[in-house]
């Protein structure tokens, strides 16, 4: 509990960092945001090499899979488009209800309700004594897909916001096979797996897609580049890999180190939120989303709560499935997915780099926060509710 509400303070004070920051290095702050973003990166890899080794599956039965992954798949999508109308049919002007940029930018900020935690989850359900249950089990099948599900509809969110140019078409190409190669290969790369190689493979990751960018930038102009994220590689590379449990202290040190600098430099990404600095960014702002005038913090506020209950209630999704268990069984595991965590969070830091701001960006952030405060609470009544009625099983 006390590294899930970490979780929140880190992002917090990167939230307050973000604000504090730019006057007080003054030109000195764009060299070290180049370097803070490139930091966050290769955080963000690490944790997803992490979140692709948990993914284990018996492919000589992945037919028995199917119905998971399309539960999993409605259980990150409905939270995603309740929360797409209400960006749009809340927060927007009403000439904007039809404006398709502005649908565009906020299909893609909104997935960061997606994702459940599948890393926070696991945890703190084992630490319950709940390893043994179907709950457990399923729930892993579950937020696994959700998350994979959420990295694979960010190519074509990310390819609405490029257009329709021959860089699709090249993304669209390493995409197959990267999911090729990490359905090929899934659990075959015998290799080390400790903390420091995770790390390193990770900024290899980083620099090949950060070179992809910067030498296609070079022969076409950066408005023609192809710039893929670190998220699907590093997930493929954690695919790849032979999992081997490596549960010391200092390895669940190291990992807890490298999420809460994540989750700190997600924080000290986001734009000025207040002051004429804020205003000026607004009307310079290239983007519908981050052209719009800042809120007061008591709306922003309400609109936090707004916000995290449709995200919550879409992830109900699996009570209506699974009938062959028992409601409290399905509901227990419909709260476990309530959990948020470093996907989520990745996505909104992608969100930035198009240029998306403005309030419906500081409620996600906040959004996000609140969901890792109320973390301990759902995994609580997730055992409460399995106590009452799930077994364990073989």
């Amino acid at each position: 509990m006390r590294k899930v509400l970490s979780f929140s303070l880190f992002l917090m004070l990167g939230l307050v960092a973000s604000q504090l920051l730019p006057g007080a290095l003054g030109t000195a702050y764009p060299g070290f945001k180049a370097t803070a973003d490139t930091l966050l990166y290769i955080c963000l890899g690490f944790i997803m090499i992490n979140v692709g080794r948990e993914f284990e599956i018996d492919k000589s039965r992945w037919r028995s899979y199917t119905a998971d992954y399309f539960i999993a798949m409605a259980t990150a999508a409905l939270p995603w488009l309740l929360i797409v109308l209400y960006y749009i049919f809340v927060l927007l002007p009403s000439d904007l209800w039809t404006d398709s940029a502005a649908w565009k930018e906020n299909l893609l900020l909104s997935r960061f309700a997606a994702p459940t935690s599948a890393g926070i989850l696991f945890t703190m359900l084992a630490a319950l004594s709940l390893k043994n249950s179907w709950i457990y089990r399923k729930i892993q099948v579950l937020a696994i897909f959700d998350d994979l599900d959420t990295i694979l509809l960010m190519i074509p969110l990310q390819i609405l916001m490029i257009g329709l140019k021959w860089q699709m078409f090249a993304i669209v190409g390493v995409v197959v096979v990267l999911l090729i190669a990490g359905w090929r290969w899934q659990a075959r790369w015998n290799v080390r797996q400790d903390w420091k190689r995770i790390l390193g493979l990770s900024a290899v990751v980083c620099a090949l897609t950060q070179a992809l960018y910067i030498v296609t930038a070079r022969w076409y102009g950066p408005e023609n580049s192809i710039h893929i994220e670190v998220l699907l590689p590093a997930f493929v590379i954690g695919m790849l890999m032979k999992h081997r449990e490596i549960d010391t202290p200092t390895e669940r040190r190291a990992a807890t180190g490298i999420s809460f600098l994540f989750m700190l430099l997600v924080g000290m990404s986001m734009p000025l939120v207040t002051g004429a600095s804020a205003a000026d960014a607004a009307a310079a702002a290239t983007s519908i989303t981050a052209s719009q005038p800042m809120m007061p913090w008591g709306v922003l506020i309400l609109h936090v709560v707004a916000v995290s209950a449709l995200s919550n209630i879409g992830k109900l999704v699996p009570v209506f499935f699974y009938r062959d268990r028992k409601l409290s069984e399905r509901l227990a595991l419909s709260i476990g997915m309530f959990t948020r965590g470093e996907v989520g969070a990745g996505v909104i830091f992608i969100a930035l780099g198009y240029s998306l701001g403005g309030p419906a960006l500081i409620i996600s952030v906040l959004t996000l926060v609140l969901n890792l405060i109320l973390t301990g609470g759902f995994v609580v009544w997730v055992k409460k509710l399995a106590l009452k009625s799930c077994t364990p099983e073989a």
